[in-house]
């Protein structure tokens, strides 16, 4: 049922949007008169009913009063039988009384017309009670009226008490038929009045209907044709058979349509070439570009944007930007967006940090476009920086700045103290205390200068140098880094173990700075290692895989018994100025040593592992690529991914 009254609901919807203007302002008007005239109609039918009612109801009043004056005294006499007589002649003389009942004081009827209980007595007696109205005065001496309907139309029923000697008898009932007369002629007014609103309907629904089939048709053509040109569909076309001026209309607007496809036809291919150019410049930028319309929506994206954003498998042209943005984004910039759209600002810049896709920094610049007028707003530029590397270099860069400033302050401090005190009281100091001041700004001074050489040999790692590998001799490195820490270990009571495979072969490399990284790390080992120690060095080829091609790289390891690394502290050993006696304030040192380790180890293509465990010892190790003799010198550039070949 509901399916078919959305049918009805949508075809008359349908219907009516055939019709002009003019077409529904005329059906308007003639649905206000006839609704007006058919109000007016069945209000005077309804006075008509009411005067009706009015006069049944005087004449009901008039009739009960005159029969319940003549009956009265029968009844009260109990001659019943002269009650029944004068009440059949009185019902047979008038056509206007419909029934005729009396009861006594409690109700029962005693006699009615066209019934009577004698009549209808069988082996079954039948008691017949009336059935009074509420508000019916009971012995009072007024009648009572009331209306009741019926299917041939309103009675009128009358209730008189009887009433002899002011003692009350019962009641007479009588009930009197509507006004013929009147009837027929409010039903004829009635249907003469639904007759002529439906004639006048059906007049206008035709006329409607041809005003559609000859005039609104053509209109809608023309409508839908000039809508398919505003979309650049100028092969438009309509083919209707009129003539007269809707005909010239229909003429013109083909004309126009393939004046447009030539139109078309003869720049389509400038035009395409122009925005191939303008598409090939936008993808190409190396910042991310967005640019959307007045209301939000996306016009134009290039890949880096997309990348940014995470758009590759979202379709945001034609959609509004603001629903597809990061949050932390779309929170920033909506506000200013819309200021933008409304011409209260012409730029702004954003710096806003990313969690998703991934973590990274953009700059947000939002410029406006205007029309070759500069009048207006035609839309909005969103040009997106990722300066996350440049970041990350400021705070490395101030980071770094500010750790060697510490590190400088201490050692300054402590020898601009201790010569200040010789200077003010060297006379006051015996010999002993002022060697052992200038012992003290001694060992302060080479602090300052190890300090100082890791700054540059950092420095130097991490600015772009070029350093020339060849074929190293690790036995050599290793021999030379061994007799510069000799006469320390014997010092501290640890035992340095060399531990050389044989005919070990070269290893790409360069000689001074793997004699660096293991200066560092032997360093390191008896730093943290107590007397009766052991640090090892060794160096060995590891075993070639299955189906390996190349010579397998030859792995070094240093070990110690010292102190070791604690697990929390194992992932920022390799950071600038970290330091483990920072935790266990045991031995000095600048913090660079494992950051210069790690930095030459990058450069030879290879990473530094460690193995460690507090109170048992720490492993460092690393492999180098075996060096081959038919090969010429390498030169490695930082932040390549090959090494490049060049004659030395």
């Amino acid at each position: 049922m509901l399916a078919l009254l959305k049918t009805i609901r949508d075809a008359i919807a349908s219907w009516w949007s055939e019709f002009t203007l003019q077409t529904k302002l005329l059906a308007v008007a003639t649905m206000v008169v006839s609704l007006v005239m058919s109000g007016l109609t069945f209000w005077a039918v309804n006075t008509i009913q009411q005067d009706a009612r009015i006069n049944d109801t005087r004449f009901g009043r008039d009739l009960g009063l005159l029969l319940a004056a003549n009956v009265a005294p029968l009844v009260a006499d109990n001659n019943l039988t002269e009650v029944a007589q004068f009440s059949q002649r009185f019902y047979s003389s008038t056509s206007s009384v419909r029934y005729m009942l009396y009861a006594d004081e409690t109700g029962k009827i005693f006699f009615g017309i066209p019934f009577w209980e004698p009549e209808v007595e069988n082996s079954l007696t039948i008691e017949r009670r009336i059935q009074l109205p509420e508000e019916y005065p009971g012995d009072g001496e007024k009648p009572m009226v009331r209306q009741h309907t019926t299917p041939s139309g309103t009675v009128t029923d009358v209730f008189i008490p009887l009433i002899v000697d002011k003692k009350y008898l019962g009641v007479l009932a009588i009930g009197i038929n509507p006004n013929q007369t009147a009837v027929i002629s409010t039903n004829f007014t009635r249907d003469v009045t639904i007759a002529v609103f439906i004639t006048i309907w059906v007049m206008v629904i035709l006329a409607g209907v041809i005003n559609a089939l000859t005039i609104t048709k053509p209109i809608k053509e023309l409508l839908v044709g000039v809508k398919e040109i505003a979309t650049g569909n100028f092969k438009q076309r309509i083919d209707l058979p009129l003539g007269g001026e809707l005909g010239e209309l229909i003429l013109s607007f083909n004309e126009m349509a393939e004046r447009l496809e030539r139109y078309e036809e003869q720049n389509i291919e400038e035009l395409t070439a122009e925005k191939a150019k303008l598409e090939t410049l936008v993808s190409t930028i190396a910042d991310g570009a967005v640019l959307i319309d007045n209301n939000m929506q996306v016009i134009l994206v290039n890949p880096t944007a997309q990348r940014i954003f995470g758009w590759e498998a979202a379709e945001v042209v034609g959609r509004n930007v603001l629903h597809h943005l990061p949050p932390a984004v779309q929170m920033e910039i909506t506000r200013t967006l819309y200021e933008m759209a409304a011409g209260e600002c012409e730029s702004a810049e954003f710096r806003i940090f990313l969690n998703q896709p991934i973590q990274r920094t953009i700059r947000i610049l939002l410029t406006t476009v205007l029309n070759s007028q500069r009048e207006s707003i035609k839309g909005i530029a969103i040009t997106v920086q990722d300066i996350t590397r440049e970041v990350e270099l400021n705070e490395a860069k101030s980071q770094f700045i500010s750790n060697v400033s510490h590190e400088l302050r201490t050692p300054l401090f402590n020898i601009k103290t201790y010569i200040e005190t010789l200077h003010d009281y060297g006379e006051d100091l015996g010999v002993k205390e002022r060697q052992e001041f200038l012992q003290t700004v001694n060992h302060e001074t080479d602090r300052l200068t190890r300090l100082v050489n890791d700054v540059l040999d950092l420095s130097k790692l991490e600015s772009g140098r070029n350093y020339s590998f060849d074929g190293v001799d690790l036995a050599q490195a290793i021999e030379q880094t061994l007799r510069t820490y000799q006469l320390n270990a014997k010092d501290k009571c640890v035992e340095l173990i060399q531990e050389v495979a044989p005919d070990l072969p070269l290893v790409v490399g360069n000689y001074d700075l793997l004699v660096q990284v293991f200066g560092n790390l032997i360093g390191n080992a008896l730093k943290f290692t107590k007397a009766g120690g052991k640090v090892a060095i060794r160096a060995y080829q590891l075993d070639p895989k299955p189906n390996q091609t190349q010579s397998s790289p030859v792995r070094i390891e240093i070990s110690d018994t010292g102190i070791g690394i604690a697990t929390e502290d194992q992932h920022s050993i390799f950071e600038r100025f970290f330091r483990v006696e920072n935790r266990v304030h045991t031995l000095e040192g600048t913090g660079l040593g494992l950051s210069i380790v790690r930095n030459i180890i990058d450069r030879h293509r290879s990473k530094v592992h460690l193995v460690s465990e507090v109170g048992i010892g720490t492993t460092f190790w690393f492999d180098l690529a075996v060096f081959e003799e038919e090969a010429l010198p390498i030169v490695l550039e930082p932040n390549t991914e090959a090494p490049k070949i060049t004659t030395a």
